[in-house]
């Protein structure tokens, strides 16, 4: 059985890397429109990027999973939404307020604020993500607890706040405070092997981009539609989840969390993703 396990997981690991070859399988060639309105799946990649054009992972699903995303009223992921949409409304914490309470209409205020994020953070001297302002403003103007990492209402909430930017292309400022060292920071971290598979992120978005591997159709890895439905688990997905479980198969140790070494990858990795739309909840298996 040992033996099995460890032959599998070889096999595996040279597949991804492109030692074995797997067999190819092009992005499909179709437009996706959410409830009518056109998504950006293909764009123009920024300068320096290793692809002349950045792909959404849409374009590597099968007919059945992406035709969930094209419909509000199928997409499985919209139910967490709307939890979402309560829990922009619920008052929580001393101050006695709700997001609502400052931000009003989530539809007018938070139109387009996803695709710029992670922002510089002044005050902590470090990238935020959606994720962890929301917790700011839980503990700074609400006086409410902030959210353990996907407990609670953090991935409803996350959610409904980026769905508002449905449709808006991705756009990182990385001039702001010390971003682009962060990026650095990040693409180190993207290029980096690790476990006992010896793989990094780049061995299956990149070098492997577009091939099967078992039942998978390995995509670029962008996160422009997280938190993500991932069939496979019946719920959405974190981004940092998905980093730590990307990781864990290779069969390392995985960093806590928005650590530094996650927040970097996320600047990263979003910058890949520059000029996608948002689609959030996007539907994965």
């Amino acid at each position: 059985m040992k033996k099995t396990v460890v032959i599998s997981a070889l096999a595996a690991a040279l597949t991804c890397a492109g030692a074995v070859g797997p067999a190819g399988a092009d992005p499909v060639d179709e437009q996706l429109t959410i409830d009518g309105e056109a998504m950006i799946t293909r764009a123009k990649a920024p300068e320096g990027h290793p692809f002349d054009e950045v792909l959404s992972g849409w374009l590597f699903r099968t007919v059945e999973t992406r035709a969930l995303e094209t419909d509000s009223f199928t997409n499985p992921g919209m139910l967490e939404v709307e939890t979402g949409e309560a829990l922009w409304n619920k008052v929580e914490g001393t101050a006695g307020k709700s997001c609502a309470s400052c931000h009003g209409d989530a539809a007018e205020s938070m139109k387009g604020v996803a695709a710029h994020y992670p922002k510089w953070d002044p005050e902590t001297k470090r990238p935020i993500n959606i994720e962890l302002q929301i917790n700011k403003c839980r503990e700074k103007n609400m006086g409410a607890e902030p959210y353990a990492f996907d407990k609670g209402g953090q991935k409803p909430l996350t959610a409904y706040i980026k769905h508002q930017s449905l449709g808006m292309p991705v756009s990182l400022d990385l001039s702001e405070g010390d971003m682009q060292s962060w990026w650095d920071k990040g693409k180190e971290r993207y290029y980096l092997r690790t476990g006992q598979l010896n793989l990094s992120c780049a061995s299956c978005h990149e070098v492997s981009m577009g091939k099967m591997i078992r039942a998978d159709h390995l995509s670029q890895g962008q996160i422009n539609g997280f938190p993500t439905y991932r069939l496979k688990q019946g719920h959405l997905i974190s981004v940092h989840n998905r980093f730590r479980g990307c990781i864990r198969d290779t069969r390392a140790s995985y960093p806590k969390a928005f650590s530094d070494e996650l927040m970097a990858l996320e600047v990263y990795v979003t910058w890949r993703g520059t000029g996608l739309s948002v689609e959030t909840p996007a539907v994965r298996q």
